[in-house]
């Protein structure tokens, strides 16, 4: 199990929360974290997520940020939030399968797989790096930044 005891235990008292009626339950967490787990925005996000190849993940990412864009335009932090961490999903799950076309980082022994021939240069490596400009733009928005600071200052 990985994360915080306190992530957790959010993660489970807050199975039936809706984060669009409370956002002030919604914490930002590390990285990913919640991403599969913050309703509603799970399930208006997921059916966008794709990253099979570059026109796939072109596709899915300008979807995604343009639901960001939506979230933001309504001052709903957790939706923007919620749609940077499929952005970043995105890139980290196809650098995962660009890297290991398996998906599996580790051998049967722990040990670390060796990258794929293709980790820079297929069409999951490509798909990557769609999602990397997209991630990037949407944690680097001023809107998000400032909209993120507010909801900071609400859980102290």
């Amino acid at each position: 199990m990985t994360g915080s005891l306190a992530y957790w235990t959010r993660l489970v008292h807050g199975k039936n929360v809706c984060y669009r009626e409370n956002p002030e339950l919604y914490h930002i967490g590390k990285g990913q974290q919640g991403v599969l787990s913050v309703e509603p925005y799970k399930s208006e996000i997921l059916p966008y997520w794709k990253f099979r190849d570059e026109d796939s993940a072109f596709l899915s990412a300008d979807a995604i940020y343009c639901l960001f864009e939506l979230y933001l335009a309504a001052k709903d932090f957790v939706g923007a939030d919620m749609s940077k961490k499929f952005l970043h999903m995105g890139f980290t799950r196809a650098r995962r399968y660009a890297n290991h076309r398996s998906g599996r980082k580790y051998d049967d022994n722990g040990k670390i797989r060796e990258p794929s021939p293709q980790a820079l240069t297929g069409e999951k490596a490509w798909a990557a790096q769609v999602f990397k400009l997209y991630w990037d733009q949407a944690r680097t928005h001023p809107v998000y930044l400032k909209l993120k600071d507010e909801h900071r200052q609400l859980q102290d």
